[in-house]
């Protein structure tokens, strides 16, 4: 099937072509027809398999048949969870619509809210946004729903994680009963389906991604190693393998703007994106990363949520995640559209649950290779069975011993700092303010509700692992917040 046999408008056919694709994938060949028809859908599709075109192009094609939005109207609304995804979203509405009269916007937090209300007034055909942002323009009557003809919830799962349940039920109240509704997400977890049963009606049901694995395009490999270690070992990969261009996942703001000075010492050029930066700041990184005058993005979970480079071809787990379906979503920026990619996660003895939960999850172990002098002092034990009732325990590749000098004498001192943020990154703001969420990035504002991931990180540490062989005391239980969350 070729993008020509579905029949969009021609208009919309030229830009697609323009951009290089005349072959739709999976998701695309079986949501656009039905979007097209104007069909509810709940599709399941995980990163990098095209799922934003899936959307955008058959909902460019019904909004092209009708009347354009007058002074501040909306006729079609994306909602995303992050700012990443909502411009990347945004910008590929404008380049798929590129020869239609249409007039689009895209709305999210970090920046001011007066330019983003000026160009409300004209309407918008597609507003793409995030919760936050766009309850505080309707709040102050810079939009109408009135003649609002589609929604779409784009990562509906990773919305959830974030704590956005309540935006999201506070935006569908505001919206029209009759319209036609879209829900994107990585899985159709309980959560998602308990969502769709108030958002959909008689959906068509697209699974073009079996849940939760790894594409085998992208080669996965861990290398043990000391925690104290890991940074110098990053550096040496980096420089053995000539890395120009590699995506590090940390699990902690803090200790991705950490890391990113420690490469800078070591004359690599990084840059940190995350919740604490800037949108300026987040946007420069992210520009500098794909134009090659930075080598190494250092991300956490949640701002790397829309991150789109073609063709990147490293992306490294500096920490593994503590949820384990993160790991799928962090390798699967790698690897894609039939590219290869590689996956190297480095990790400690201390992440061993971390590690079995991920090899669970995947069905298969990740295999391990021993970088020379890097051998860790703490040995990582092995990770068990990952298949139930099978499979096979995952074999370190030995490589020969060499010398190295030793660190440990800064082991303590350097590790303190992560482990009072490995699981709530202590007390400072984390990337969202509302419910907390399954990750320690997304959680909640002053401490977040006690996730999976991060527990309450309102104690420094109470969550986190203890030298001294003290029992962690437990922090006071509070009730959750019903503050709004805006990571985006």
């Amino acid at each position: 099937m070729l993008f020509e046999d579905l029949g969009l408008a021609q208009e919309i056919a030229r830009a697609v072509a323009e951009q290089g694709y005349s072959a739709p994938t999976p998701i695309q060949a079986q949501a656009i027809p039905a979007v097209m028809q104007g069909s509810d859908i709940m599709a399941a599709a995980q990163t990098g398999t095209g799922k934003t075109a899936g959307f955008t192009l058959p909902m460019l094609h019904r909004l092209s048949q009708g009347e354009r939005a007058k002074k501040g109207q909306v006729r079609a609304l994306v909602l995303t969870p992050t700012r990443e995804l909502a411009a990347q979203v945004f910008d590929n509405v404008q380049s798929y619509s590129k020869y239609l009269p249409m007039r689009h916007s895209v709305v999210f937090g970090g920046v001011k809210i007066n330019p983003q209300i000026a160009r409300l007034r004209g309407g918008a055909d597609i507003l793409v946004a995030t919760p936050g942002r766009l309850l505080d323009l309707h709040s102050q009557g810079a939009i109408r729903f009135d003649r609002l003809e589609a929604l779409v919830l784009d990562e509906a799962d990773r919305m959830l994680d974030m704590g956005f349940i309540h935006d999201i039920k506070r935006v569908l109240r505001i919206l029209p009963t009759e319209r036609q509704n879209l829900l994107f997400s990585a899985t159709f977890s309980p959560e998602i389906r308990q969502l769709a049963k108030g958002l959909v009606k008689n959906p068509l049901e697209i699974d073009v991604s079996p849940r939760n694995t790894t594409t085998d395009t992208v080669r996965q490999k861990l290398h043990p190693v000391d925690k104290a270690r890991k940074t110098k070992l990053l550096s040496h990969l980096i420089r053995d393998n000539d890395w120009h261009q590699a995506l590090v996942f940390s699990r902690t703001k803090h200790g991705a703007n950490r890391l990113v000075k420690q490469l800078e010492g070591d004359n690599i050029r990084a840059a940190a994106i995350h919740g604490n930066k800037s949108q300026n700041a987040r946007t420069r990184a992210l520009a500098d990363f794909k134009a090659g005058k930075v080598q190494i993005l250092v991300a956490t979970d949640i701002a790397a949520r829309g991150i789109d480079i073609d063709q990147l071809p490293q992306v490294v787990n500096f920490d593994l995640p503590n949820v384990p379906e993160d790991y799928v979503h962090r390798i699967g920026r790698t690897g894609r559209a039939g590219a290869r990619g590689q996956a190297v996660s480095l990790v400690s003895a201390d992440e061993i649950k971390q590690l079995r939960d991920i090899e669970r999850l995947i069905g298969k172990p990740i295999p391990r290779e021993e970088i020379e002098d890097f051998e860790p002092d703490h040995q990582l034990p092995a990770s068990g069975n990952p298949k139930r009732g099978g499979g096979q325990k995952p074999a370190a590749n030995k490589r020969p011993t060499g010398s190295r000098n030793s660190e440990g004498g800064r082991e303590a001192r350097g590790n303190s700092d992560e482990r009072r943020g490995n699981r709530g990154n202590g007390r400072g703001k984390t990337e969202g303010r509302g419910n907390g969420g399954r990750n320690s990035n997304a959680a909640a504002g002053k401490g977040g509700n006690g996730n999976r991931a991060g527990g309450n990180g309102r104690t420094r540490g109470a969550e986190s692992s203890r030298s001294d062989g003290q029992k962690p005391q437990r922090a006071p239980r509070r009730r959750p917040s019903r503050g709004r969350s805006e990571s985006a």
